[in-house]
């Protein structure tokens, strides 16, 4: 069996070197020539631990990079897991699948191959029907269900976990009619992963799951910082004693309770927002949905009126993030709210200085030389006047008193608690735990 994968972003470049590691015949596609190059070589376009040692494992067997779409012609199952950004109102832009499934059309007119297409690409519900099938049905002269399969296959993997992910899902969902082409992906992905559960159903519940699972997340997480908000002001209340109680509870489970400035990514911001869009759309006014969003938007406002209470005007103040991907283990700065922290505080003529294990240098593509971009986090915190935790990575739970000796105002506002038991010589908030 030959597997073509197109999109080597986040999803398919994980989901392609997990499969040739397996010793699957993979050949990878992406428009990108520099990118095709840069793996070729081993080396991944972005920072996801463990994703490198397995690509090259790939390489050394059956994965081929390239930029030919002419090499999906003898795939027997082609995944599709391209962008789909987001537009100004919210919506999702579907350029990149268009062009994708309109060359997979063109190619399928010329093959004697009955391949199986599934798409993993983040879609709203109806687009396989009323866009994606349409097009390859038009390019290929070909029907779907008997000439080629078409089939829904949302991903569910986080960013700084992909690989774990890829190897051990949680769930397989497999959206289509139940032809022979369904039964095929079915025995793929059982022989794959013998003991995850398969749910098979039609294409807009499939799609629809995708965006159940990412909106549900964020409520989560808008939820606890709601509540992190009334600790904040509750004299001696502590946010991750009561996220750590009610994360016991079965029925609401430990992860995605952590409190802190809000939730950023390239899925949760995105899919709430074309959820949202999609809502509208069909005439469904989404009121948790828009809560949950708000919440998250004015955790921002929250850290900036905390620096204003403290430091007054922020015109010239030297201020430091500690932190700009928007989780630890990551270089994606994508709607990461430390990026939208220092643009509002940008806006208010703060002198802004930044350090992030991973992500110096995607920030720096975003702000240039309107920021300085330390080499440590101690080096970050000289002069400063206000220091700001952004980000959970290890190493800041290393710092200390000698490590803010050098800032010019000892004020620091820790966002993910990383130095509560530190008892630091500063003025020190920790988001989350009301000052006693």
């Amino acid at each position: 069996m030959k597997i073509g994968i197109i999109g080597l972003g986040f999803v398919g470049l994980s989901f392609g070197s997990v499969l040739a590691s397996k010793g699957k015949n993979v050949v990878g596609i992406d428009v990108d020539a520099e990118k095709c190059k840069k793996i070729r070589n081993g080396v991944s376009p972005f920072f996801e631990p463990d994703l490198e040692r397995i690509l090259k494992i790939g390489l050394k067997k059956k994965l081929i990079i390239t930029d030919d779409f002419s090499l999906i012609k003898d795939c027997d199952m082609i995944f599709v897991a391209v962008g789909t950004p987001q537009k100004s109102n919210g919506a999702i832009e579907l350029s990149m699948i268009k062009k994708a499934v309109t060359s997979i059309g063109i190619i399928l007119a010329k093959t004697k191959k009955n391949p199986i297409v599934l798409i993993k690409s983040t879609v709203i519900p109806g687009t396989m029907q009323n866009v994606i099938l349409p097009i390859l049905e038009k390019r290929s002269g070909k029907k779907a269900g008997k000439e080629f399969g078409l089939i829904s296959n949302p991903e569910f993997l986080q960013e700084s976990s992909a690989i774990r992910d890829t190897k051990f899902p949680h769930v397989i969902v497999l959206g289509g009619y139940q032809t022979k082409f369904m039964k095929k992906a079915k025995s793929f992905f059982s022989k794959l992963h013998p003991n995850v559960s398969i749910v098979i159903t039609n294409h807009q519940t499939a799609e629809m799951i995708k965006y159940a699972n990412n909106s549900f997340l964020a409520t989560k997480i808008s939820f606890i910082n709601q509540l992190s908000n009334i600790c904040q002001n509750t004299p001696g209340a502590n946010i991750d004693d009561i996220a750590k109680t009610i994360g016991l509870d079965p029925r609401i489970g430990a992860l995605f309770l952590n409190a802190g400035p809000g939730y950023g990514g390239s899925c949760l911001p995105k899919d709430m927002k074309a959820l949202i869009n999609f809502a509208d759309t069909i005439g469904i006014n989404p009121t948790l949905l828009n809560a949950v969003e708000k919440i998250n938007q004015k955790q921002i406002q929250n850290i900036v009126s905390l620096i204003e209470k403290t430091l007054g005007t922020l015109a010239l103040k030297q201020i430091t993030v500690l932190g700009t991907a928007f989780k630890p283990n990551t270089d994606d700065i994508r709607d990461s709210i430390a990026i939208e922290l220092i643009k509002k505080l940008l806006k208010k003529k703060s002198r802004i200085t930044i350090y992030d294990p991973k992500a110096m240098k995607n920030t720096k593509d975003v702000f240039g030389e309107k920021i300085i971009y330390a080499r440590s986090a101690t080096e970050a915190l000289n002069k400063s006047q206000c220091a700001i935790l952004m980000t959970h990575w290890k190493q800041f739970e290393k710092l200390n008193n000698s490590s803010i000796k050098y800032m010019n105002k000892k004020f620091v506002i820790d966002c993910r608690r990383i130095l509560v038991e530190k008892k630091l010589q500063a003025e020190y908030h920790a988001i989350g735990i009301g000052k006693i």
